[in-house]
């Protein structure tokens, strides 16, 4: 189990508070079957996960709100750099072992943001600055071990500029074959975001 999946769980086991995002109602409407890697916009992370952006989820996905109080002694886990985990959206129910998180953060450089957030285990990092939702944004492919042992699995983030500071949507998923699969649904947030604070 990589180190992300295991804080996830001493998250839970800690008691800190994970309380539900609130989506939209599901599209209840019959079609054909997809697979864990679809992208067909389902739901949307809305205002309850506070966030200062909104994006579609794929379908069967589920978001929940992460809370971090500065007196769990896990919360640690939940800080990246000058981000904290403000919601995940868990593709279990769909299929793969991995999650789509978002991170906010201080209004601040964003490409230095994004350095700090991938920190010093990323290898190989490829920046570039892009629009998203006509904001300034920038993304990162790196790859990153578990372990000295384990190879480099491929990672991918997205940091953009809200009013409220800066959000990140990082694909954190087992390996690069469940990276793979996972990735319309990492490109289905980037492609509909929109900032909401």
């Amino acid at each position: 189990m990589r180190p992300r999946h295991v804080f996830v769980a001493a998250l839970v086991a800690a008691s800190l508070t994970l309380g539900a995002c609130s989506t939209a109602e599901p599209d209840t409407q019959p079609g054909p079957s997809k697979g864990p890697g679809a992208a067909t916009e389902a739901a949307k992370v809305s205002s309850g996960c506070p966030l200062p952006v909104e994006f579609g989820i794929a379908e069967s996905w589920k978001p929940k709100a992460v809370q971090v109080e500065d007196a769990d002694l896990l919360a640690e886990l939940a800080r990246r750099g000058p981000l904290t985990m403000a919601c995940e959206i868990d593709a279990k129910p769909a299929g793969n072992l991995g999650f789509l998180r978002v991170w906010t953060g201080a209004k601040a450089d964003l490409r230095t943001s994004l350095t700090a957030f991938i920190g010093k285990k990323a290898e190989e990092p490829v920046f570039t600055e892009v629009k998203i939702a006509d904001h300034a944004a920038v993304e990162v492919s790196y790859r990153e071990k578990a372990t000295p042992e384990d190879p480099a699995e491929l990672e991918k983030a997205f940091i953009v500029e809200t009013g409220k500071g800066v959000a990140v949507v990082s694909l954190d998923s087992l390996d690069s074959e469940e990276h793979a699969e996972m990735l319309p649904a990492y490109e289905l947030a980037k492609t509909s975001l929109t900032v909401t604070g």
